[in-house]
């Protein structure tokens, strides 16, 4: 068996992005030829690609892109499974491509985003190559796209596993980001659904008052102050689920809508994603895979 040096493993293993191990390997049954031993890796890393698709990924990072003129602009939410690879400069690198693609193209949903064109192929054969490079599942999620005559800006916060994109009239540009940041931190504290009380469901509203009057029936008071009560936690309700009626995270002491008029601004719509949210995460059960291992 012919003898495989370091840089020929190297070499490989720069064509590919697979792991040193397998490069020697697939050289080893190739006797050297390097064309034949990339083709072995490509055959066995699409069956990698495969198995990994069967993987929950619920980690991930928000990609995001606003133009030049902050008028245009997206946020994509691609997920793997690990931290680590969420930290990943190439992981990182698609997912900031994806969102200019969206901004810029405008698809109609994920599907139509993987079919778009990316680095010679699809947006779908990029994504199976960085499957096959990081050996964890990738999936894209969801996107957000926003074009307006007024003005945009975007936040990121915790290395992008939180993204923020808010459409602003007037004000300043820290004042723009003050409302971007306030959004982000809301997730610590109660997210708001919507930009004002207008734009709250009218659903939403009648579940909190139904839920609201049962409380207030019990406590035998007369049916007008009921209904004052009830009246009252509404108000409280709507000012805590709107953007515009939380106290401002920088200024507790007043409201967003009072930050926002003291600027000469007004929120028009805002986009928030928190990376993950809403997928059940796998939950690995090492000494279990230790075990069943040594029993094998």
């Amino acid at each position: 068996m012919a003898e495989i040096s370091a840089s020929r493993v190297m070499e490989l293993r720069s064509l590919t992005g697979l792991g040193m191990m397998e490069c020697k390997k697939a050289l080893l049954e190739a006797e050297g030829d390097m064309a034949r031993a990339e083709e072995l890796l490509r055959i066995r890393s699409g069956a990698k690609a495969s198995k990994a698709a069967s993987r929950v990924a619920a980690d991930g990072i928000v990609g995001a892109y606003l133009a030049p003129d902050a008028r245009l602009a997206a946020m994509v939410e691609v997920n793997c499974e690990t931290d680590f690879v969420s930290r990943n400069d190439d992981f990182a690198a698609y997912a900031k491509e994806l969102a200019r693609l969206v901004a810029e193209m405008n698809p109609a949903d994920v599907t139509e985003l993987a079919a778009l064109s990316m680095g010679g192929g699809t947006v779908e054969t990029a994504r199976e190559a960085l499957v096959q490079k990081l050996g964890e599942n990738v999936s894209l999620r969801r996107f957000a796209r926003f074009s307006t005559q007024a003005k945009l800006v975007q936040y990121l916060h915790g290395g992008g596993r939180i993204g923020v994109t808010v459409e602003i009239e007037g004000g300043t540009e820290q004042g723009g980001r003050d409302i971007a940041m306030h959004v982000a931190a809301s997730v610590a504290a109660v997210r708001p659904v919507c930009v004002n009380r207008t734009d709250v469901p009218a659903d939403l509203i009648e579940r909190e008052r139904a839920i609201y009057t049962a409380q207030a029936a019990e406590s035998g008071k007369p049916a007008d102050i009921v209904a004052k009560m009830v009246e009252g936690r509404i108000n409280k309700f709507l000012a805590e689920i709107t953007l515009l009626g939380q106290p401002f995270v920088k200024n507790p002491e007043q409201t967003v809508a009072q930050y926002l008029k003291g600027m000469g601004a007004t929120v028009k719509a805002f986009a928030l994603y928190v990376v993950g949210e809403g997928i059940e995460k796998r939950k690995d059960d090492f000494a279990a895979e230790v075990a069943a291992m040594a029993k094998a």
